[in-house]
């Protein structure tokens, strides 16, 4: 849980220290530099959509492999990295406070059934892999969507709280404190967007992992072990996000439709068939819960 934001009595000055010295602070800061750290995007109030126009000037232009392209490209996972290691580390650290305090022992078995503690891990893990594998710019996408809405809700409630508090006197009809017009925008922005941002996440995710086959294809380094690795990721992402789902049944349908025209080859027709008899045997193999809870228990006969 987050902390509250300093009190609007001290000094803006010391406002800003004292929210500079908590977590969400460098969290913040990790997932602002997620987001400038394109070539030659130094400063930090650069709007997201600066970073991703000059970003696409790279590709444009031929120089995503120049001395710039590479750092910012390293130095963004980096960020990624930094900001869900503190996630993880916060939530760990919040448990062994439990224990302290009285509470069951941590367990493996405890955290991973945690979905939160499990997204954030495995978030982590893939920010590390994508730190020291060869450059799939795709990969930096997902987390950029992530973090407009990590920073937006930070800005929301810690930011604007600190650069402007509400006047003590100031206060609505009903007593409430009177609510900042920008950071009432910011959670219409967030609130509103979120849910197609986040099915855009999971479509981004799986044109990833075909752009990771494509490369594996054609036998690019280190192709197949990072292929090995983003399908266990994926696969846990579908087991644990709706929204990965619901990409896969979308592109399923539309898929269907395609092959099923009457213009279709039944070559075409059957390699399809194929392809999903094949995604359904490796997600009936690959699925956790059946070793985990066991073969299910015969029917009584009636």
């Amino acid at each position: 849980m987050a902390p509250p934001p300093p009190s609007a009595a001290l000094p803006l000055t010391q406002r800003l220290l004292a929210l500079a010295q908590t977590l969400q602070f460098a969290w913040f800061v990790g997932y602002v530099s997620h987001l400038i750290s394109r070539p030659r995007c130094s400063m930090a109030h650069m709007t997201l959509l600066f970073c991703i126009l000059r970003y696409s000037l790279s590709y444009i232009t031929f120089n995503y492999y120049s001395g710039w392209a590479r750092f910012s490209y390293r130095t963004a996972f980096i960020s990624a990295a930094v900001t869900y290691g503190i996630v993880v580390y916060k939530a760990f650290r919040a448990r062994a406070r439990a224990v302290a305090r009285g509470g069951a022992p941590v367990s493996l078995s405890s955290i991973m059934t945690d979905e939160n503690i499990r997204e954030n891990i495995q978030y982590l893990a893939m920010a590390l892999v994508w730190l020291f594998s060869p450059q799939y710019p795709l990969a930096m996408l997902p987390f950029g969507v992530y973090s407009v809405f990590h920073v937006a809700t930070y800005t929301r409630t810690n930011l604007i709280p600190t650069l402007q508090p509400p006047p003590a006197a100031a206060a609505s009809p009903n007593g409430k404190p009177k609510s900042n017009a920008t950071a009432d925008t910011i959670g219409k922005f967030v609130k509103e967007y979120y849910d197609a941002s986040m099915g855009l996440v999971a479509l981004l995710e799986i044109l990833l992992w075909g752009r990771i086959l494509l490369s594996a294809i054609v036998f690019a380094r280190y192709s197949w072990i990072l292929l090995t690795i983003y399908t266990a990721f994926l696969r846990a992402r579908f087991a644990q996000s709706a929204f990965v789902r619901g990409q896969f049944s979308r592109l399923e349908a539309r898929t269907d439709s395609l092959v099923g025209a009457q213009s279709t080859p039944p070559a075409a027709r059957q390699v399809w068939e194929s392809i999903k008899s094949a995604a359904r045997t490796f997600h009936d193999a690959t699925d956790l819960t059946r070793y985990i809870s066991g073969p299910a228990p015969p029917k009584k006969a009636s």
